[in-house]
């Protein structure tokens, strides 16, 4: 049965059974946009994950956009398990929609560690998240967007600061939490160069989880504009909880094309 509405982050990770190792997100929210990248990665870590044992949690993820998907439509992954070892399991899943692949996704799992837990990385000074601005960005609305003052010296076609999270809250667990880590990092595809031309399909696009928030919790997305070259336009990113504690760290590729001449 397909719904037609979905109110809030936890209906993406409601996945039906459809054979071995295969889903089906009957879910369905059309827009008149191509599906959001975020929400097919998210998805198809999720579907991932059921196929692990429930003690292992996603450390990192590498997507790879084929075509654009389309919101009216269900998608369908097949799961592959590739390896369990004593600490990692590792799988790929190919997301369909019609039998044509549209995402294709190789995630790993990790049973976690002892060991030292350091930090490096700064977050950036930004005002927080109850003195922030209220984003509106109608194609995410299943996650509140608060916009803090930018540090950025430059304008940016989108913000390349942005607080994030569930108004609704999450499943309980590390997987869930994780996947809603990965839906919110691909939501500024736009953030290649200060008031440069448009920019807007995913080519690939990579996630590392290093700590997990609380599922109801503000988190600051961070991204950085690295190089444009052929056609193609290269960023990193961090994700910090309000305490400022790395999350994850994240590197995306995207089609960067100047606009047409009038």
């Amino acid at each position: 049965m397909t719904s037609t509405a979905r109110h809030s982050l936890s209906d993406l990770f409601v996945l039906a059974p459809a054979g071995e190792d295969r889903f089906r997100a009957e879910a369905l929210w059309p827009e008149p946009f191509p599906l959001y990248g975020g929400q097919v990665a998210a998805q198809a870590l999720y579907a991932a994950a059921l196929t692990v044992r429930e003690d292992r949690r996603p450390h990192a993820f590498h997507a790879h956009y084929l075509l654009p998907g389309d919101t009216a439509r269900p998608l369908d992954f097949r799961v592959e398990r590739d390896r369990d070892g004593r600490s990692f399991s590792s799988r790929r899943v190919v997301v369909t929609q019609g039998g044509a692949p549209v995402v294709t996704l190789a995630a790993s799992f990790h049973t976690g560690g002892r060991g030292p837990d350091r930090q490096f990385a700064r977050p950036p000074r930004v005002t927080p998240p109850g003195a922030s601005e209220r984003g509106d960005f109608p194609r995410l609305s299943l996650v509140e967007w608060r916009q803090p003052e930018q540090e950025a010296e430059e304008e940016y076609l989108w913000p390349p600061r942005l607080w994030a999270r569930p108004p609704g809250g999450l499943p309980e667990g590390p997987v869930a939490t994780a996947c809603a880590l990965a839906y919110v990092s691909d939501a500024s595809m736009a953030a290649m160069g200060p008031g440069g031309p448009g920019t807007g399909i995913t080519l690939n696009h990579s996630v590392w989880f290093h700590r997990l928030p609380a599922a109801a919790d503000w988190t600051l997305l961070d991204l950085s504009a690295g190089t444009v070259s052929d056609g193609r336009g290269w960023y990193t990113g961090a994700l910090y909880a309000e305490n400022g504690r790395l999350l994850a760290s994240l590197a995306q590729e995207v089609v960067y094309r100047s606009p047409r001449a009038a």
